[in-house]
């Protein structure tokens, strides 16, 4: 990009105003023993190496989380696990979402009674709702509670975006404060981001880049498992308007966003990478899903290498 382009955007770039749940979050993996039983030391350490790493948000029970194959009392567990671990130095946020207004908010409740600092609502999966059935489910579990929230945007996984005029009338709702945004349409995003108070955190490791130079004000990300350092230079880079520092870090992680993210589920592959880094001691998955083949791993470890993160 030539020089004065890298100015001009220095001229129009800066801090967002208000990060309710931080700028760099990472939507953890949820450790298990080798028998598939929850490791909760595990996952207490993992959430003290992202935080050390420079993470200041961590979303628990998430699809990366595997939260559809744990228990409600498990998820309660994982929870209180890092608050313990972490929860002084890092906004912790739970995941709480289903396709089922009523139990939706009995998570809710509950992720507030662990002491959790925000919810993540997604997008109720399977039934397709319409937007007005969205809108007042959304509605109804941020009032259950006292705690703020994050709408997950992820029409891939649900089958249903959250229209722009949709998360406009959500805006107005006190405690609905943010989007988790994976809907691939940067346009749409920038559009709401314009037009609301709501801040936007990238889900999509691919466009992190692109979310935050549009006004996002910071990551969800499941690369950050092993990138967290590199992301937090990057928000810092475009925050201080230079472009070229946060080109040059999004082309050095993509090596690592091919590799968790491009050849399987990004849970398998972040659950391998941390193991692989020492982190946890297995990177054991619940059925539907496979642990990484040896095979993964080792193309895996070939990705982090050339990025510069193992």
């Amino acid at each position: 990009m030539p020089d004065e382009l890298f100015t001009l955007a220095a001229a129009t770039t800066g801090a967002p105003a208000a990060a309710p749940f931080g700028r760099m979050s990472v939507a953890m993996v949820t450790p298990f023993l080798d028998d598939g039983g929850l490791d909760l030391e595990g996952t207490a350490a993992l959430a003290e190496k992202l935080v050390d790493q420079g993470c200041d948000g961590l979303v628990v029970s998430g699809t990366t989380g595997e939260s559809p194959t744990t228990s409600d009392a498990e998820k309660d567990l994982i929870l209180r696990a890092v608050l313990e671990a972490v929860g002084s130095r890092a906004r912790v946020v739970a995941g709480v979402g289903t396709n089922d207004t009523r139990h939706t908010s009995e998570l809710a409740q509950a992720a507030q009674k662990a002491g959790a600092h925000g919810l993540l609502l997604v997008t109720p999966y399977y039934s397709r709702p319409p937007q007005e059935a969205l809108y007042q489910h959304f509605v109804a579990v941020a009032s259950a509670t006292d705690l703020p929230v994050m709408l997950y945007d992820i029409p891939v996984r649900t089958g249903v975006p959250i229209a722009t005029e949709t998360l406009l009338r959500l805006a107005e709702h006190d405690r609905i404060v943010a989007v988790k945004d994976a809907k691939g349409d940067v346009f749409a995003s920038s559009e709401v981001i314009a037009r609301s108070g709501l801040a936007y955190y990238s889900g999509d490791d691919a466009l992190n880049l692109a979310l935050l130079t549009h006004g996002a004000v910071g990551v969800v990300s499941v690369v950050g498992h092993v990138a967290a350092a590199q992301y937090a230079q990057m928000i810092r880079a475009v925050d201080s308007g230079d472009l070229r520092r946060a080109l040059d870090l999004h082309r050095q992680v993509i090596p690592a966003v091919r590799g968790i993210m491009t050849r399987t589920q990004g849970a398998i592959m972040a659950k391998a990478a941390v193991q692989h880094l020492g982190v946890i001691r297995h990177r054991t998955v619940r059925s539907p899903l496979i642990p990484a083949t040896d095979e993964q791993v080792a193309l895996l470890r070939a990705d982090l290498a050339e990025a510069g993160l193992a």
